[in-house]
């Protein structure tokens, strides 16, 4: 993406530029907060809720978690695969996750009792559980720094762990993780042979 003065715009910069704006609207006025969340019983009558939602966070921490995780795999997705299928990747893995959430607040409240269509569902992690599952396709060895395991783990390690370990936390939507996770790693093998030739040195 390039500006009028030609200054390149990294994708991944771009859409941690949006949620930080976003967040800080949302802040000052908690109607927007509202408008933009996902209600699974007022989806049809509020379909844009389906990607706003994806922009919307609650708190420092929330924000922090997803946009630390975003400019690190997302950096190294966008030079595996370029901007246009990291940004596809990104938005089919939210939009996956949030169909989830809706088919499962709308038909399977016997699943939780806590879940219910007035749920309102928030944040970019459906997305980045899609970057972080293509990568662990694509690059399932690298190693990775988790907090606060001293030891590197292998990618692939860390975000299927990661999964597993926030989906249990409370008020967090398993349901938008999986889709995106889902969505990522049939987009890595998608990717897989597709990748931006390199040259060691």
């Amino acid at each position: 993406m390039r500006d009028d003065r030609g200054f390149n715009i990294n994708a991944v910069w771009f859409l941690i530029g949006i949620n930080l704006m976003l967040f800080i609207a949302t802040t000052l006025n908690d109607d927007l907060f509202w408008r933009l969340g996902l209600q699974p019983a007022y989806f049809t009558e509020e379909p844009w809720t389906i990607v706003t939602n994806l922009f919307i966070h609650d708190g420092f921490f929330h924000i922090f978690g997803n946009m630390f995780t975003l400019y690190f795999f997302g950096t190294y997705l966008c030079a595996l695969v370029g901007d246009g299928r990291f940004l596809i990747t990104y938005f089919l893995g939210g939009l996956l996750g949030n169909a989830l959430c809706i088919l499962y607040a709308l038909h399977a409240p016997w699943a939780n009792p806590n879940i219910d269509p007035y749920v309102t569902y928030i944040g970019a992690s459906g997305a980045v559980f899609a970057i972080g599952g293509a990568l662990a396709v694509l690059r399932p060895n690298t190693k990775v720094i988790v907090f606060p395991i001293p030891a590197p783990l292998p990618l692939w390690i860390a975000v299927l762990g990661g999964f597993l370990l926030i989906s249990l936390f409370p008020n967090v939507a398993w349901q938008a993780h999986l889709g995106g996770l889902v969505l990522g790693l049939i987009a890595g093998l998608v990717f897989r042979g597709r990748q931006r030739p390199f040259v060691r040195y």
